[in-house]
């Protein structure tokens, strides 16, 4: 029984499928049949073919399936006052050739064009396709625990601050905190990396990723059109707005090309009558000239160009997303060709942004749970790495955290906090400087990171803590000299000791610690000067978002990053690796090869046949491979992008 079930189904698919087959293509197959048929009749001297109007209407029967749709695009197309579009230009050339008796060449233009219309429409679509569901994985429905039972509910209407369940194997609808122990979730659609990551209580579960060993609960954080999922989606949709400019130097191109060709081709038919009014000698045959103007049209047709260009860099930023690379748009993937100049942000960028509390050193009086307690009371609505490790410090050791007034955060500095009526500092040295609070002078030689804090205007001690670099760190700056980016330079806040100690591992000369927000401004300025430069900025933090608008292009750095950072910077790389930043650059540098293969070879063939075309050596049927047969040429070069983006 099942097994008839199955073959129903089965057979039900391919007659879906040849159904769709015959809708898309059967006014080619019929046109197609019929030109092919013509042609047999006419080779083999059939007799009812020879009657007087027998070829001109069965070559019109066969035009007519191909032809009318595209005389009706030229109608709408002139009404709106684009007369020389590419189907007003083939509706002249076609019936141009019935009306010098040509017939079959006039149905073999309007049948290969059609065909090649039809695959170029396909190719787009595809790739519009392939963009749009490689992130439209958002949940229809939500789990919502309310009043001690489940609800199922669109995503849309479930509130900030309710709890959802998702089940093994179900994608996660909304961003949330997760509530259970631990649970293991695939990233893909958000990183592109497949590894299951481990996802442990109170930190963030983001929509799209999916639960892979267990029914896990979730505490949602923010409304379902601002979820992480959501705007990357919004990013990668918009990004066929952004043109490159390629697109739009082939757009203007075009306006100004086609009407140009038009006027050639009328010229072609009035120069020889007028110089044969001129000169007697001079034969003018009217159908011989009309014929190469007919030719000269076909050729014109700047299709291969209009449609391969824009499918090649929808095809790059598509490949790129699948690798966890968003680009916003396709002028940005072709800006990031141009990139000599790669700055990294160090914390969270180069290094995993996860600190672990090493040591606590207080001064003499001050027990170390008291210092603890002030720094990860004035810490706990921070989003810094630095304090998340603080306040979890505090809480694995069951310190309690004392309430906060008048929390002020000083750029580049630290916190300044009121606990219990007193004034409390927590940051860094520069931030007891700025107050005229003494410290000892051995903190100024320590190469880790270190907290410190003060009560009042006295130093009471510092929480020493330590980052590791990535795993792919090194192997990113190596990809980028591979790729003759040798002008490498990292900025941080940290200071100077503990940036150029993570320098000298990674092989970076160029090092610069101890930077205020403004000061990393001031060195991406000083960089921009010099107009050799062309500067990519690598960050993931909320104070990275001046210095990513002011490159030449910013890269935000993890799909997890400050929204700030996400909504200022040109390209988002999802994953965690610095190493995508090198696969960005491969990513715009294939595209703008393919890009510009394509538009060579149109041009290329084109002028050829143009020229052949003046000089009555081609024929339409040259004119018919020099516009579609180029056309459908480049939009499978296009296609490659896929498969050579890696």
């Amino acid at each position: 029984m099942s097994c008839k079930c199955c073959c129903t189904h089965e057979h039900t698919a391919i007659q879906e499928k040849r159904n769709s087959l015959l809708k898309d293509y059967w006014r080619i197959i019929l046109s197609a049949l019929l030109l092919f048929g013509g042609i047999i009749l006419n080779a083999t001297d059939a007799t009812f073919f020879k009657g007087e109007y027998v070829s001109l209407i069965w070559y019109l029967l066969a035009y007519f399936p191909v032809g009318l749709p595209v005389m009706r695009e030229a109608w709408e197309s002139i009404l709106q006052k684009d007369v020389f579009s590419e189907f007003t230009l083939m509706s002249i050339a076609t019936l141009g050739a019935f009306y010098i008796g040509e017939y079959p060449e006039g149905v073999a233009v309007m049948l290969f064009y059609s065909l090649g219309e039809l695959f170029q429409d396909k190719a787009v679509d595809k790739a519009k396709r392939n963009i749009s569901a490689l992130l439209d994985v958002r949940p229809e429905t939500a789990t919502v625990i309310r009043n001690g039972s489940t609800l199922v509910e669109a995503p849309q209407r479930v509130q900030v601050g309710e709890t959802i369940e998702v089940k093994a194997g179900e994608r996660v609808p909304l961003d949330g905190t997760m509530l259970d122990e631990v649970a293991a979730f695939n990233t893909s659609a958000l990183t592109g990396e497949s590894v299951p990551r481990n996802i442990r209580q109170d930190e963030e579960v983001l929509a799209g990723m999916i639960a892979t060993d267990k029914v896990v609960r979730i505490q949602v954080a923010r409304p379902f059109e601002k979820s992480a999922l959501s705007r990357i989606l919004e990013l990668v949709q918009n990004a066929a707005e952004r043109k490159a400019p390629a697109e739009l130097f082939i757009r203007k191109f075009a306006r100004i090309y086609t009407p140009a060709v038009t006027g050639l081709a009328t010229l072609i038919v009035l120069f020889p009558f007028l110089y044969s009014l001129a000169n007697t000698q001079f034969s003018f045959i009217l159908n011989d000239w009309l014929y190469r103007a007919l030719v000269f049209l076909v050729i014109s047709c700047p299709c291969a160009l209009v449609v391969s260009i824009p499918l090649g860099y929808f095809g790059g930023i598509g490949a790129a997303s699948r690798l966890g690379v968003l680009f916003k748009g396709g002028n940005y993937l072709d800006a990031i060709t141009q990139v000599n100049t790669v700055v990294f942000d160090k914390t969270g960028t180069l290094t995993k942004g996860t600190f672990d509390v090493q040591s606590c050193q207080t001064q003499p009086g001050v027990p170390e749970e008291k210092l603890i307690q002030l720094a990860a009371s004035a810490e706990r609505n921070s989003t810094h790495p630095i304090a998340k490790a603080i306040a979890s410090y505090a809480k694995q050791r069951n310190i309690e955290l004392i309430a906060t007034t008048d929390v002020m955060e000083i750029a580049g500095h630290g916190l300044q906090t009121t606990m219990d009526g007193t004034r409390v500092l927590v940051g860094n040295t520069r931030l007891l400087t700025k107050f005229g609070i003494e410290y000892p002078d051995e903190l100024s030689s320590i190469v880790d990171t270190i907290v410190v804090c003060a009560i009042g205007t006295k130093y009471v001690g510092y929480l020493l803590l330590s980052d590791t670099l990535k795993e792919d760190a090194v192997n990113a700056v190596k990809e980028l000299k591979a790729l003759n980016i040798n002008n490498i330079q990292i900025l941080s806040g940290d200071k100077q000791a503990i940036v150029t100690n993570f320098a000298e591992k990674l092989g970076i000369t160029q090092a610069y610690g101890d930077l205020l927000p403004d000061g990393k401004v001031k060195h991406i300025e000083a960089l921009r000067s010099n107009p050799a430069n062309r500067i990519a900025f690598v960050g993931d933090g909320i104070n990275d978002a001046p210095v990513l608008a002011l490159s030449h292009v910013g890269i935000a750095m993890g799909g997890l990053g400050s929204d700030a950072a996400i909504e200022t910077a040109d390209v988002v790389i999802q994953t965690d690796q610095p190493s995508r930043v090198a696969t960005a650059i491969r990513a715009g540098k294939q595209t703008r090869r393919i890009v510009w293969q394509n538009i060579s070879l149109a041009f290329g063939v084109k002028l050829l046949v143009l020229i052949l075309g003046a000089g009555g050596i081609a024929t339409l049927w040259e004119a018919v491979f020099a516009d579609v047969g180029v056309a459908l040429i480049a939009i499978v070069n296009a296609i490659r992008i896929q498969k050579l983006i890696k």
